[in-house]
């Protein structure tokens, strides 16, 4: 290990691999099961809140991923219809659930070779959230699980969370990175720790991982793809 950085954190949904787009297009076949069965009133944004409200007020209960998203589906049907919901739209959005938990992973652009650039010089962490059997699931059919020094499946990423997993794996947070496309789950967190955070893109962001960039905080880097992130490094501990 050498340079200021010794310990480099990765997040793993739309970070490494797909993962927003699946939501988004069983969101879309929610909508329609439930076009013909809803108020003329309730419009497809005023469906959507609707859901999104569901699922704020459900992660207390069933956490993050798939499980919890379809739950949320299946309240939120009942809820817009007034309980009038067929059976059959139920078993339906189960179903779309069920579709989640098996679509194939595909990894982001340069996922696998910063990945593995980096594990040859630091130590490296996958921190997630969501689903335990889904998110193993998902690194199991990555191929990048062999690359890891550690995976941690965390209910929820604070900065106690990461001061954590940073101590155990590494030499506490001050001298690691969390890479990301969520500023409010893996960028600000860990900076507020004492530690590196760097923004990573995806495009699809689900609202409920909003949060402004720390702009001003030196520990604060934004990239545009995983391509970027060795030179990013280099850098930061080269004190350039």
């Amino acid at each position: 290990m050498t340079g200021n950085l010794t310990t480099i954190g990765f997040d793993a949904d739309d970070t490494l691999w797909h993962n927003e787009r699946f939501f988004r297009v069983t969101q879309d076949r929610f909508a329609e099961l439930l076009q013909d069965h809803t108020p003329v009133e309730l419009d497809r944004t005023a469906l959507d809140h609707k859901l999104l409200a569901a699922e704020k007020r459900n992660l207390g209960r069933y956490g993050y991923g798939v499980k919890g998203f379809t739950l949320s589906m299946v309240e939120t049907a009942i809820e817009v219809t007034d309980q009038q919901v067929p059976a059959s739209v139920i078993q339906e959005l189960i179903v779309a659930g069920q579709m989640m938990l098996s679509y194939p992973i595909e990894l982001l652009p340069h996922a696998q070779k910063a990945v593995e650039q980096l594990a040859a010089s630091h130590r490296v962490v996958l921190v997630t959230k969501g689903d335990l059997l889904d998110q193993e699931r998902k690194l199991a059919q990555s191929g990048l699980g062999d690359l890891f020094d550690a995976v941690e499946i965390v209910s929820e990423k604070t900065p106690e969370t990461y001061h954590e997993i940073f101590t155990r794996h590494g030499e506490g947070p001050e001298r690691a990175m969390m890479v990301g496309n969520s500023m409010r789950s893996d960028v600000v967190p860990l900076i507020t720790a004492g530690g590196w955070g760097t923004y990573v893109p995806h495009g699809l962001v689900w609202e409920v991982e909003y949060a402004e960039a720390p702009k001003d905080s030196p520990r604060y880097n934004a990239i545009e793809d995983l391509g970027q992130l060795p030179a990013l490094i280099t850098r930061i501990e080269d004190g350039l």
